[in-house]
């Protein structure tokens, strides 16, 4: 693997981000197609991305970081909390001021198109504990308030929850071997699962680390050492797709399982295999200009979409009722939404994303005493949660 870029990463973060955004379209239009409108699915593969941007970072970092020490832990923990929150934080304080509004859509929405209504809490808690709850990330690890704002946000807490855990990950990859640690991790993740489902813990989505933890590490066994031979090569893409068929976490039917190990070999082709004719044109297409744009949008795309989605879905419903089909509401609505989106996206990726992303880079620099060294300036930290 060529470590100083994987062309296709840029590409498919913006188009797992898309996935959700026209899946969502799809739920709140009446319009289904098979595949595209499963948005978790789209969530599936950030995941993937993930937990193979941070093994790949690791090892561009490694000789400049020594793991054993706690400031390293400090620093990655910084640079991916200041990744995450800024955007996050503008856009929980905006869904909580509209959110008795939003919710007003969704259920004019959920009542024309005959599917159950949302919990109202879901949209209207604006509690001080919910909003603490969220402004700490610790909203993933407890079923009532994991899926408790107009956002998509049930994967932030589930993104840090796996950043939390990640140096101990690397602790024990370097003490066993990167394939044993993976397993021996995704065993007690599903220890852990069946547990809390044993105790009566139902989350509405899974936001909680062991219901995704097989995606993360299948995401970090992709991400090979340099000269690793042929064969070593095909034992990861084995245990990598051996753990994303790990039934837990998300729905379960043959479509995902099928979807799933797709992802996970497409992905190992784009960047083992990528100097081979169709799968380099491929690459080269995802690293290309305009899916570079597509991918450094992709946080905000994620975070801001439901927000413009739904009031207007219920107002395209509301205009059109049953004048209009579902494919004409999907298209109307979506020539709306899809470029008012990627507009407060680029907006709040020059405002609030790089100027977030800066600080926590000059915290680093001023906890490190003035100085960072050049492979914590360089390497970028461009995968962000769903």
């Amino acid at each position: 693997m060529d470590i100083r870029r994987v062309e296709c990463l840029d590409g498919l973060r913006g188009v797992a981000a898309l996935w959700v955004l026209i899946g969502h379209m799809m739920i709140l239009t009446g319009f289904r197609l098979p595949l595209i409108g499963k948005p978790d699915l789209g969530v599936d593969l950030f995941i993937l991305l993930s937990g193979f941007l941070m093994m790949y970072q690791y090892r561009l970092r490694a000789g400049s970081e020594d793991w054993d020490a706690p400031g390293t832990w400090a620093a990655f923990w910084t640079r991916r909390f200041f990744r995450l929150a800024p955007l996050f934080y503008v856009t929980l304080a905006a869904a909580l001021i509209a959110g008795p509004s939003i919710y007003a859509d969704r259920v004019a929405i959920d009542s024309f198109l005959g599917q159950a209504l949302q919990p109202a809490e879901r949209y209207t808690d604006a509690s001080l504990t919910n909003i603490v709850m969220h402004l700490t990330f610790l909203f993933g690890l407890l079923p009532d308030y994991a899926f408790r704002t107009p956002l998509p946000d049930w994967s932030l807490g589930l993104e840090m929850q796996f950043y939390l855990l990640f140096p101990f990950l690397i602790l024990l990859g370097r003490r066993i071997g990167w394939i044993p640690a993976a397993l021996v991790a995704a065993g007690g993740g599903v220890a852990i699962a069946l547990l809390a489902g044993a105790a009566g813990l139902d989350y509405p989505m899974p936001s909680f680390l062991p219901l995704k933890l097989q995606l993360f590490l299948a995401g970090m066994l992709i991400a090979a050492g340099p000269g690793e031979s042929l064969a070593w090569l095909w034992v990861r893409l084995g245990a990598a797709m051996l753990l994303a068929a790990i039934p837990i976490g998300g729905d379960q039917d043959l479509l995902h399982f099928a979807v799933r190990e797709l992802l996970v070999f497409g992905f190992f082709a784009l960047v083992h295999w990528r100097s081979l004719g169709a799968i380099g044109w491929v690459s080269r297409l995802l690293g290309s200009r305009p899916f570079y744009w597509l991918g450094e949008l992709s946080y905000g795309t994620y975070l801001i979409h439901l927000l413009i989605l739904q009031p207007v879905a219920a107002a395209v419903i509301g205009q059109f009722g049953t004048g209009l089909g579902a494919a004409g509401r999907f298209v109307l609505t979506g020539a709306i939404v899809v470029p008012v989106t990627y507009a407060l996206a680029f907006v709040t990726y020059k405002l609030v994303e790089l100027p977030g992303q800066r600080l926590g880079k000059a915290m680093i620099k001023r906890v490190a005493g003035g100085s960072t060294p050049r492979a914590l300036q360089t390497v970028p930290e461009k995968i962000a949660a769903p």
